[in-house]
């Protein structure tokens, strides 16, 4: 009897134990993705004006303000916004719920499909809860960044149309073994996952026997960041001296060098990869940023680098060169012309953002603001034909390189910016202008949606006829807006009459 009841209690005591190392274990990995989270999030308003600073996650993000500003410098959009000193706690709540409309309005760069916040609302954020805020924050690095930057990588191809998350074993292994139970992974986590991973693979650690099958404890070491910098940048690394350090050194100096050289935050600290099982949402969220710098090194003699005139005839209108003397370069002469006059196009585009951020903080009466607004959209139309011709695919699967999914998205967000502008100032007209100008705007946005074709020819069907009711709807005010400005116009005349 002494022997069984013994045994009971250790028994318990054992799962006592487990459960608070792994409630503790949670807390650490908690604390690291906060750490990790609030520096991306403080680099990331260095591109509002004026700069913001997160100093703490989970109270920063409770009024909303921020996290709206957030959004705005992602996606080039003006976002309504309560702000204020002496905000409520309502005012805190009506901030957040603009945020998730938004992001849930956001369609998947992967799927088409619009964002989905699960289990994510708004008194959550405003209380400050861990896990959703954490949540929240994943979510919006995973579709404005990890998303856009690998859905134009070539290794994408390579993938299979299966969404379920990356095993660390090789295909074959998967054949003979017998089926795992699996903790299902979201279809877009999934192939983010997977796309990313497929290019650290490739272009970096394969070459040099560095074997990374997760972004967990494959990057204890140290040396696959140091043979990302690698793939990007040659000389900046020596190998063998890296293969025989300690972990934290490594991780310390491949830090460093990322920062000085290529720009990227400091969003890892050394101590929180260097142990067991490293949060693998901070370290994706930290290899993305190399995805900026990518020169497509591993790729430029086969599918990335044009080789042929066709090719050559293809970006002959980006260069604005004649194709007789694009096609008399080399191919590697015309890859990175063609590659600089990307990085000129997106460094003009983030200018004239800025411009626009400018301009319109720029006080004066609604004639000024809209030949400011006039001004900056003319430049921007006359750069539409070199940014088209730009970015048409040079390669051989059709899809864009690095550099031209960037224009693609700065060139989205001066749109999108310019366009938010312009429906204030038409906001701003005096009556009726203002209510016919506000719906010009939103039927353009409706015939503005793409339908998206899916494999069921019946759902496609369902969605256009969806589509058509909906533009019936928003179609219902036209002939009140046109007897609206007939009025107007007949007003005008008569009026100029009688001074005449």
């Amino acid at each position: 009897m002494y022997y069984y009841s013994t045994k009971h209690h250790l028994r318990r005591h054992i799962r006592q134990e487990n459960g608070r190392e792994v409630r503790q274990t949670e807390g650490s990995r908690e604390e690291r993705r906060q750490r990790s989270f609030n520096s991306w999030f403080s680099f990331a308003l260095t591109g509002h004006v004026p700069p913001l600073v997160v100093t703490d996650l989970f109270e920063d993000i409770k009024d909303g303000v921020m996290l709206l500003a957030l959004l705005e410098v992602l996606s080039g959009q003006k976002l309504p916004c309560e702000q204020g000193k002496k905000l409520k706690r309502i005012h805190w709540v009506a901030n957040i719920g603009t945020a998730l409309k938004f992001l849930e309005g956001r369609k998947s760069a992967y799927r088409g499909s619009p964002i989905k916040l699960v289990n994510i609302n708004s008194t959550d954020i405003v209380d400050g809860r861990p896990s959703i805020v954490l949540g929240l924050v994943w979510t919006i690095i995973l579709y404005f960044q990890i998303e856009e930057l690998t859905i134009s990588l070539p290794a994408l191809q390579a993938l299979s149309s299966s969404t379920s998350s990356l095993d660390s074993s090789n295909s074959s292994t998967e054949a003979t073994s017998p089926p795992v139970k699996k903790k299902p992974v979201p279809p877009l986590q999934g192939g983010a996952r997977r796309a990313l991973l497929r290019w650290v693979q490739q272009t970096a650690t394969k070459c040099l026997g560095i074997e990374v099958k997760d972004f967990g404890p494959s990057w204890r070491t140290g040396l696959a960041f140091f043979a990302v910098i690698h793939a990007l940048r040659p000389n900046l690394v020596d190998m063998e001296r890296v293969w025989r350090r300690p972990n934290r050194e490594n991780l310390q100096e491949a830090f460093l060098l990322a920062e000085t050289e290529f720009g990227i935050p400091q969003l890892l600290d050394p101590e929180d990869v260097d142990v067991d099982k490293p949060d693998e949402k901070s370290v994706m969220t930290y290899v993305a940023q190399f995805l900026k710098h990518h020169t497509d090194r591993k790729q430029s003699d086969s599918e990335e680098q044009p080789e042929d005139e066709v090719t050559s005839c293809r970006i002959c209108h980006s260069l604005d060169m004649p194709v007789i003397v694009v096609s008399s370069l080399s191919a590697s002469s015309v890859f990175f012309l063609s590659r600089k006059i990307l990085r000129e196009l997106k460094m003009w585009l983030d200018q004239l953002e800025r411009d626009a951020l400018q301009a319109q903080e720029t006080e004066g009466n609604l004639s000024q603001q809209y030949q400011l607004f006039k001004s900056l959209r003319v430049q921007l139309e006359m750069r539409r034909r070199q940014v088209e011709g730009a970015l048409q695919s040079t390669q051989r699967d059709g899809m864009l390189t690095v550099d031209q999914a960037l224009v693609k998205q700065a060139w989205e967000r001066v749109s999108n910016r310019l366009l938010d502008w312009h429906l204030q100032l038409d906001r701003c007209l005096p009556a009726p202008l203002d209510s016919v100008g506000a719906w010009l705007h939103e039927a353009e946005g409706a015939l503005r949606q793409e339908i998206i074709v899916q494999q069921a020819h019946d759902v496609t069907a369902t969605t256009v006829h969806r589509a058509l009711e909906q533009h019936k709807v928003s179609m219902e005010p036209l002939s009140n807006c046109c007897m609206d400005l007939e009025t107007l116009y007949f007003c005008t005349i008569w009026r100029s009459n009688l001074k005449t």
